[in-house]
């Protein structure tokens, strides 16, 4: 079970990963409202 869980745990956190990625290198469709990301999640942000 020991290893399940820590397959289990791993996929969580890729998908949660590439989510942020994601997330960080989009702008908001609306004009007047984009939450603003926490200096963490500023690090994947691609270069240009």
């Amino acid at each position: 079970m020991n290893k399940f869980a820590m397959k289990c745990s791993k996929a969580v956190a890729n998908v949660a990963l590439a989510v942020t990625k994601q997330n960080v290198n989009s702008n908001c469709m609306f004009v007047m409202y984009q939450p603003e990301l926490p200096q963490s999640a500023a690090m994947l942000k691609k270069k240009k």
